[in-house]
């Protein structure tokens, strides 16, 4: 995988043809803008969204990360928005509907940024490990929704059903080094159910979240934070260690923990 800064905790999906949406963004407090020109935008408003997505993205975000969302590889709309993206000031581009580790090299080949891959399919799933490894690819994405309705999981039910999918899309992405993105959460009212699928997402191993609603930033942002008393056991352990294997707190700890621990503190934004 191509090496980025840190992973974001909430990346916003948008539509790319909703300028209001897009320029509320730059007000909100999340880590990633995703201006879509699929799923969200309608086919008579496709080259509309492809030329307002390269002009929001020449105008930036601030310090949140801008990328866009192309359509499938299927599409008559893809080669038109790859062109379109590679010469943007895009971050990244975001793939829907990975399949195959050839998909990736080819759509990074093409538009020159780094690459977020959508695990949507089973056949993506079973290919993520080699998609992960990709050069041009910085991390993958979760697409739950896709991939409820391709392996026959009713809507309604819960994420039983996608628990070996979700941990292969972490296994995949820590393998190649890269970000793991957790997929949306459609219950845009039901703030408790979105924290406790956080907290489950960050259970498996993800670093964040793909949202689709401005109100779901702070309760995911919150969740994928490290807590308070976190940050202080990690200040603490990289105080107290010395090298090699040795006792903290009544349990051992070696240098993976001391990293572990790094990482937190960097997360929190508590690096020395």
């Amino acid at each position: 995988m191509t090496s980025m800064a840190l992973a974001p905790r909430t990346a916003l999906f948008l539509p790319a043809s909703n300028p209001r949406a897009v320029g509320k963004a730059r007000t909100l407090d999340c880590d990633m803008v995703i201006l879509d020109l699929e799923d969200a935008v309608k086919p008579e408003d496709k080259d509309a969204a492809r030329e307002a997505a390269v002009a929001a993205v020449a105008e930036g975000f601030g310090d949140r990360i801008a990328a866009i969302r192309v359509n499938a590889a299927d599409t008559a709309e893809h080669g038109p928005d790859l062109a379109a993206i590679a010469r943007s000031a895009a971050a990244l581009v975001v793939v829907p509907k990975v399949e195959d580790a050839a998909t990736a090299a080819r759509v990074a080949d093409a538009v020159g940024k780094p690459i977020l891959a959508m695990i949507e399919t089973p056949a993506g799933v079973l290919a993520a490990v080699a998609i992960a490894a990709e050069p041009g690819v910085t991390g993958l994405i979760a697409g739950t929704n896709d991939l409820k309705a391709s392996l026959g999981i009713p809507a309604a039910a819960g994420r039983g059903g996608l628990s070996l999918a979700l941990q292969t899309v972490v296994l995949a992405a820590r393998a190649g080094n890269g970000w793991a993105l957790d997929g949306v959460f459609n219950a845009l009212a039901d703030l408790d159910g979105l924290a406790a699928e956080c907290r489950e997402g960050r259970a498996l191993g993800f670093d964040g979240k793909t949202l689709i609603h401005p109100g779901q930033i702070s309760t995911t942002r919150a969740a994928f934070a490290p807590t308070a008393e976190e940050v202080a056991e990690a200040r603490a352990l990289v105080a107290a260690a010395t090298g090699g294997a040795e006792r903290f707190r009544d349990r051992m700890i070696e240098a993976m923990h001391v990293a572990q621990a790094r990482h937190i503190l960097e997360r929190a934004g508590n690096v020395d």
